[in-house]
């Protein structure tokens, strides 16, 4: 496994320099907010480009979003998935958001380190969320029936993609899925990605605006 960004570019050969600076940078960032703050395990921290940068553009390398698409990564914690995302997806728009201030203020610090225009961040609570958005991306959803609730009410219903608007999140298998939440489907990472950690890893896609709208 590689310690170090190589990584980013065996699977993304196609970052600016100005990106690949920015990934760097964002691992020298992480390392020291995580020797103050428990971002990461630190256990894992020597893992951070494979089990949590890389994992958390496995959105973009999976999937397609036009220029403008709107993305809230709910509960970002450190800024991830939302903060990879935005160094690649330049021509989108994120908002990150969690209800821990000190984890807030950390992505404050980060986004202005690295000069991320396309990034908003916010400490606030996800039932007092407001505003209208493309996609929410999230990882490891603990409750999935809430982000559910949340997303119905802050999820657009005007379409840029082709991927149809809703719920983008990032975690291990859901067996029944098909049964609990019709119109969701998962994507495999070990697609992708030839790591093993990747393995059992997916990305789950339910769309909200129309197979959970309520009845007209």
């Amino acid at each position: 496994m590689s310690p170090d960004h190589s990584i980013l570019l065996k699977y993304f050969p196609d970052l600016t320099e100005q990106q690949i600076e920015r990934y760097k940078r964002l691992g020298e960032l992480y390392k020291v907010w995580n020797s103050r703050i428990n971002l990461i395990s630190r256990k894992d921290i020597d893992n951070l480009y494979l089990r949590h940068i890389l994992h958390s553009l496995s959105i973009a390398k999976a999937l397609e979003f036009k220029r403008g698409t709107t993305f809230l990564d709910i509960g970002t914690g450190g800024g991830l998935p939302g903060i990879p995302l935005a160094i690649y997806l330049q021509d989108c728009r994120f908002h990150l958001v969690d209800s821990i201030a000190k984890k807030i203020r950390v992505v404050e610090e980060i986004i202005r380190d690295l000069d991320l225009q396309n990034v908003t961040s916010e400490r606030i609570r996800a039932e007092e969320l407001k505003g209208r958005y493309d996609f929410i991306v999230a990882r490891a959803v603990a409750d999935l029936p809430k982000m559910i609730e949340y997303a119905r009410k802050i999820i657009s219903k005007d379409q840029k993609n082709k991927l149809p608007n809703g719920l983008l999140y990032l975690r291990g298998d859901e067996p029944n899925l098909g049964k609990t939440h019709k119109g969701a489907t998962k994507i495999q990472l070990s697609d992708f990605f030839e790591e093993e950690f990747f393995e059992s890893k997916f990305i789950i896609h339910l769309p909200i605006f129309f197979s959970f709208s309520q009845k007209k």
